[in-house]
């Protein structure tokens, strides 16, 4: 019962293996191994001698180290940049807030603001924009069939963007549960 794994909802895990540096004298550039499983259904199992599932799906993808290393900063720079939309919204809202205790009276609502969906302005539009491309060309088994993405494929969060500077850090794994984020990152999979 120890070794049992349950996955109540939909969830992709990601974890990073980073082999040895020695390159071969054919590769130009260092590989990183991206490996991921995810389930479509609610998943138990117990023994995985024998189980089976049609909802339960696993990969790899090698990745130039320098193009992950690349995306983090940015995605870390975007998520740095919706943090200071959600101040300045945040600030806003208190200011127009009569009794100035709007925080102090629904201590509740601070966690939630990090899942609240984040007005972009133009710039950090852009900016999204760019690093979901790149998002999407480094996931892709055919990146070059893609052209920039036009519209941002998800509701941008604090808790999106994190989770996606999450991914692509190679010295740890993540898991995304966050159904719009989930359904667009197993997209690009297939």
């Amino acid at each position: 019962e120890s070794r049992t794994v349950n996955a109540s909802n939909k969830e992709i895990n990601i974890q990073w293996y980073i082999p040895s540096m020695e390159k071969s004298s054919n590769d130009t550039e260092t590989k990183v191994l991206l490996l991921y499983a995810y389930n479509t259904e609610p998943v138990k199992i117990s023994n995985i001698k024998v189980f089976s599932s049609m909802s339960v799906f696993s990969g790899h993808l090698w990745i130039p180290l320098d193009r992950v290393i690349s995306l983090r900063k940015k995605l870390s720079n975007l998520k740095e940049q919706v943090k200071i939309l959600m101040q300045s919204s945040k600030s806003l809202s208190s200011a127009l807030d009569h009794t100035g205790f709007l925080e102090q009276s629904h201590p509740s609502t601070t966690p939630k603001m990090s899942v609240a969906k984040v007005h972009l302005d133009e710039k950090t539009k852009e900016m999204a924009k760019r690093c979901l491309s790149e998002v999407r060309a480094l996931l892709c088994v055919v990146p070059a069939l893609f052209s920039p993405l036009t519209k941002i494929p998800f509701d941008v969060t604090l808790q999106s963007i994190a989770s996606l500077e999450d991914m692509f850090d190679p010295s740890n794994g993540c898991i995304i549960t966050e159904e719009n984020l989930f359904n667009w990152i197993t997209s690009l999979l297939h």
